[in-house]
């Protein structure tokens, strides 16, 4: 580089337009190098280098007003400015990363609603054998109990995790599937449950499934809202979840009743 490069060469270099380097020229934060014998102004290492710098940093996200200062800092000064914008990168980072997995998540319904724990439980569902009707009647009360009660939906879906290793427990939990296509006077569901009642009564971890959501309600409004999710679609469901819940009260099971408020 005897005699240097010319600014569009320059421009390349860089990675900019030419227009680019004559504004970085405007603003002071790089000299025009000396016209040479022909009136050309010709780029030397120094001066690419100057524009480099330049160009990095503004990509980086600092403000051209603060790039003059910041190339003539002292070097102490630079390597903690430069400490500065690495964490800001880093900072935008983690946020397009976040930002970029909603818009995956977008793509997959269940995970624009659940987390990946819970979408991982409804998959299981589906591999036991359980309808996808039944899987999507599973995830609105999923979606409910998440948002009615986000404090308590990890340890309930923990519930839930550990009680389908349950042979059963999921045979049970297959009939009351069932049930939505049973009238509600269908003989069956008495029956159901009391084998459903029983089985929690004797099952303590798995009674948390009923009672752990609950416990965390302020309102037992809350918790009727999940454990009886579309009964107008079910009613056979609704008589069930119903008896189910009055032999687990009439056993000391403490579940708000029909009626009350708290």
């Amino acid at each position: 580089m005897a005699n240097g490069v010319t600014i569009g060469q320059a421009a390349v270099f860089v990675g900019v337009t030419v227009k680019t380097v004559r504004h970085y020229h405007k603003l002071g934060l790089a000299e025009e190098p000396e016209r040479d014998t022909s009136g050309y102004r010709r780029y030397r290492s120094a001066d690419l280098l100057r524009l480099v710098q330049v160009r990095t940093l503004a990509t980086a996200g600092v403000p051209l007003a603060e790039v003059g200062a910041l190339l003539d800092a002292d070097a102490v000064r630079f390597a903690a400015a430069l400490d500065d914008v690495e964490q800001q990168l880093t900072q935008r980072i983690a946020e397009l990363t976040t930002r970029r997995d909603t818009l995956h998540r977008l793509a997959d319904g269940n995970r624009a609603l659940l987390p990946d724990r819970a979408v991982l439980l409804l998959e299981r569902l589906a591999e036991l054998g359980f309808t996808p009707e039944e899987v999507e009647a599973a995830r609105d009360g999923l979606v409910l109990a998440k948002a009615l009660v986000p404090d308590g939906f990890d340890d309930y879906l923990a519930d839930v995790e550990h009680a389908l290793e349950d042979s059963r427990f999921l045979a049970l939990s297959k009939r009351a599937a069932e049930s939505v296509s049973w009238g509600a006077d269908d003989p069956r569901i008495a029956e159901l449950a009391t084998e459903m009642a029983d089985h929690y009564l004797a099952s303590p971890a798995q009674l948390k499934i009923v009672t752990g959501l609950q416990a965390r309600t302020e309102a037992s409004t809350r918790y009727k809202l999940i454990a009886r999710h579309g009964e107008d679609q079910a009613p056979g469901t609704a008589r069930l979840t119903a008896l189910v819940e009055a032999k687990l009260r009439a056993a000391g099971v403490r579940i708000p009743g029909p009626g009350s408020g708290r």
